[in-house]
């Protein structure tokens, strides 16, 4: 009996396709274009508390700092967080200390035994949200004793509060009459009291000219070609075979660089030590983190050259740009990124996840469509691939 000749298998051919042209190619292609759609359409419905959790700002112009605790309170410190959105104030002096409202009226209370708000203060109910409209009920009366009810276990709080933030749309008189130049808007204080002693959280509201935002998306651009190019050569090549493993290269940096962005993220919405990093991405970042891991995963993938690795890399990319990439694009054009390093490292991080996501996802749907497609190139003579397990 004659052998039979050696099959040649479709590289990074996913399970579904028929290894000779694939008659189920097309549809594994249309259900996967199909995911990455409904992918998008969820992403543009989503608040941006889904996307992120909380109320943290993709980036400002406006850079806010603590400069100090005045008179000093040895075990008291105050700093902003979450790109300026809220002020943190930690008490390890063992005594509590009162966070003062708008008109004068006991806020919060920060002690040994935890965190309590005023429920008769209106910077209760207008500190809920970022923008500070939320409607005041009937109970909110500054001039009321004090309803104390419980809203935290430790030393620690955070909170919205205007009087370290530019409220208004349009920028303030003096930036507007140079809007290039980096300038102080002002000075601010949040009063706190020490028993009958009164002190301050003592800050500065810097405005930050935003960057040029068409150099980064020249550079995205430049890199989603290079990455998606992979997609052109034949999958049956060497040279086919050397692509494949460049994008998913490509693919896992991009992956790399979501995590420490995510990271990122949580260190400047006041997480501190291992267990709060882990505890606020699995609360409020799990889609970017599970993203920027499986865009890992699927670049190894591509790397070993396993069946289905164009599929991966194709569902993995869209994944990591939408969900990692598209709802961070405000960094590109904000000076002030929600993130404790620079803005240019931050900008750097969005465009490789961006280029390599969005490339990846080119790539891996190229590949599929011509695995899929009738006329689709043979491997060279003699060139033969072997089925990996």
């Amino acid at each position: 009996m004659t052998p039979a000749p050696p099959r040649r298998a479709g590289l990074g051919r996913p399970a579904g396709l028929d290894r000779r042209v694939g008659v189920a190619g097309p549809a594994v292609v249309a259900r996967l274009v199909g995911v990455l759609v409904g992918l998008a359409a969820v992403l543009a419905t989503a608040t941006p508390a889904a996307a992120h959790g909380g109320e943290s700002p993709d980036g400002t112009d406006y850079r806010a700092e603590v400069t100090g605790v005045a008179p000093d309170r040895p075990g008291l410190t105050a700093r902003v967080v979450e790109g300026g959105a809220r002020l943190e104030l930690v008490n390890h002096t063992g005594r509590p200390i009162e966070v003062i409202g708008y008109t004068g009226e006991p806020y919060l209370r920060v002690g040994p035994d935890g965190v309590y708000e005023n429920s008769r203060s209106p910077a209760t109910y207008l500190n809920r949200t970022l923008a500070g409209d939320t409607a005041l009920p009937a109970q909110a009366d500054p001039a009321a004793a004090p309803d104390w009810r419980r809203v935290g276990d430790g030393p620690t709080a955070r909170w919205h509060d205007r009087r370290a933030r530019w409220q208004e749309s349009a920028p303030p008189a003096v930036v507007r009459a140079d809007p290039t130049r980096e300038q102080r808007v002002r000075d601010w204080a949040v009063p706190l009291r020490d028993g009958v002693e009164p002190v301050e959280i003592r800050g500065t509201l810097d405005w930050v000219p935003p960057p040029d935002a068409y150099p980064w998306w020249v550079a995205a651009t430049l890199g989603f070609l290079l990455v998606g190019s992979a997609g052109l050569l034949a999958a049956g090549t060497p040279l086919g075979a050397r692509a494949l493993a460049g994008a998913g290269a490509a693919l896992a940096v991009g992956g790399v660089a979501a995590i420490v962005f995510t990271v990122g993220r949580e260190l400047d919405a006041g997480a501190t030590g291992v267990g709060g990093v882990l505890l606020g991405l699995l609360g409020g970042q799990v889609w970017a983190l599970l993203t920027g891991l499986g865009a890992l995963a699927a670049g190894g993938y591509a790397l070993a050259r396993r069946p289905a690795a164009d599929f991966a890399l194709a569902l993995a990319g869209g994944c990591l740009a939408l969900f990692a990439g598209v709802t961070n694009v405000a960094v590109l054009a904000r000076s002030v990124p929600p993130l404790p390093w620079p803005g240019g490292l931050a900008r750097t991080l969005l465009v490789v996840i961006l280029a390599t996501g969005a490339g990846a996802t080119a790539a891996g749907l190229l590949r599929l469509r011509a695995a899929a497609h009738p006329g689709s190139p043979r491997p060279a003579p003699g060139v033969t691939e072997p089925v990996r397990g």
